[in-house]
């Protein structure tokens, strides 16, 4: 409970609310002292101002100061201050409390200047002595009821705050103890685990990779186990016919005579041809993948690659040509896995392609890349497989065998191999209209400036 998600939340919003009202009440409070201790400055101010007009209204009615010591004794009866006047010579002429009267007058504070308010002529000096200063124990009672008001709001305030937080903490830990639930699921082999999480926030964004990565997670493992199941598909055929030629020659059904040794051998090529291509293809998948790149010419690697398959297709009466763009630059390539690629397109192409057919090999420069090509006009490929060719173990063809169809992997390590390089490969097909079988490659570095 202590370590939940949702009780950090609340004690936070709780420490920032104490730490809130506490501020704004030393803030108020401080506040109020400053605007009492205005207050009374203003007053005395007032008082003075009031003192000082009525003593001049006294002076032009009487036409002097005459008489005027009670009217001072009064005012500091009133006012509870002692109120001394001095003439314009500084003569004392009234004392609220009737020491002074008849003596010159010097204050270390300055007075008010008694002025007639039509002649601005000076009548005399007022001086008033300042109020006792209030006691911080009577600012505090002043001050307090305002306290009291403002921490009755804060409380209400974070009363409310807490009550939004703990709905918050609990909209925030709910999809974050579902992901934890899913995730432990998951790791328990549950593939299936997804979650719902609303919101476009940072949960709702950590709930879509979490559902992504868990369907990253399953498709990977299915292909893993599609794998395995293709390859233990795949090996059962040859290992079969081994099987059955030596279990014939133990049992003298047949001689071991050449006939007999160039069959095994075949299968015992196409078992090396298929564990070689299925640890190609582990390596590349696993990005361990040796790549040997030098700059190299890729008309020269294109013919000669070519060369490599015309006895098979003119077997098969299979016209097989190249059609290269002059002045084609070098490319920075591994030469034998890029040859590997195009060998295997080649392959593909004979292999689905009859007599009277034709396969073209063509390149092109497209900016900092060489497109390479391989186009035939054979049996294409229908809308419904494209999206698949380059899956591995997929044939087209359910009804091709494994000697005549291949392992199903070129297309796959072709993929593979050029995607190592920096490029990408694809395919368009018409069914009945043939294929054409793209790639591309990238320009040594050299040529770009040139």
């Amino acid at each position: 409970m202590i370590h939940s998600l949702r009780f950090r939340l609340i004690i936070a919003f709780i420490v920032v609310m104490s730490v809130a009202v506490g501020s704004i009440s030393i803030f108020i409070h401080q506040r109020a002292l400053a605007e009492i201790h205005r207050l009374d400055e203003r007053t005395e101010q007032v008082l003075t101002g009031r003192m000082a007009f009525e003593l001049s209204r006294y002076y032009h009615q009487r036409g002097g100061w005459e008489g005027i010591q009670p009217f001072v004794e009064q005012g500091g009866s009133l006012y509870g201050r002692r109120i001394i006047l001095t003439d314009i010579n500084g003569t004392v002429v009234a004392d609220s409390e009737g020491e002074l009267l008849g003596e010159q007058y010097q204050s270390d504070s300055s007075g008010k200047t008694i002025s007639s308010p039509w002649a601005k002529d000076t009548l005399g000096m007022l001086y008033i002595s300042p109020g006792s200063p209030a006691d911080p124990i009577s600012l505090m009672r002043l001050s307090a009821p305002i306290i009291q008001y403002i921490l009755w709001g804060c409380l209400i305030a974070g009363g409310i705050a807490l009550a939004i937080a703990f709905l918050l903490s609990r909209r925030i830990a709910e999809p974050v103890k579902t992901l934890t639930l899913a995730a432990r699921r998951l790791g328990e082999g549950d593939l299936s685990q997804r979650v719902s999480v609303k919101g476009k926030g940072e949960v709702g964004e950590l709930a879509q990779a979490f559902n992504s990565m868990a369907g990253d997670l399953e498709r990977d493992i299915q292909l893993q186990q599609d794998m395995v199941a293709d390859v233990a598909h795949e090996l059962r055929t040859p290992l079969s016919n081994l099987r059955g030629y030596l279990e014939a020659v133990r049992d003298g059904v047949i001689e071991p005579d050449a006939d007999t040794i160039h069959s095994l051998n075949e299968e015992t090529a196409l078992l090396s041809r298929l564990v070689d291509d299925l640890q190609e293809l582990s390596l590349a998948e696993a990005g361990d993948l040796k790549l040997t790149r030098h700059t190299e010419n890729v008309a020269g690697l294109i013919k000669k690659t070519v060369a490599g398959v015309r006895a098979k297709a003119a077997a098969k009466g299979i016209s097989l040509s190249t059609s290269l763009s002059d002045g084609l630059p070098q490319v920075d390539i591994d030469s034998h896995r890029i040859s590997q690629v195009l060998h295997n397109l080649l392959e593909n192409a004979v292999a689905h392609t009859n007599k009277g057919d034709s396969i073209t090999v063509s390149a092109g420069q497209q900016g900092e890349w060489v497109e390479v090509a391989v186009t035939d006009t054979g049996e294409g490929i229908p809308a419904d497989d494209l999206a698949n060719v380059f899956e591995r173990f997929y044939r087209v063809d359910k009804s091709r065998t494994r000697t005549t169809g291949g392992s199903g992997l070129g297309l796959t390590i072709a993929k593979r191999l050029v995607e190592a390089h920096g490029g990408k490969i694809e395919v368009q097909s018409e069914l009945g209209e043939g294929s054409r079988f793209a790639f591309t490659i990238p320009v040594a570095e050299r040529c770009h400036g040139s």
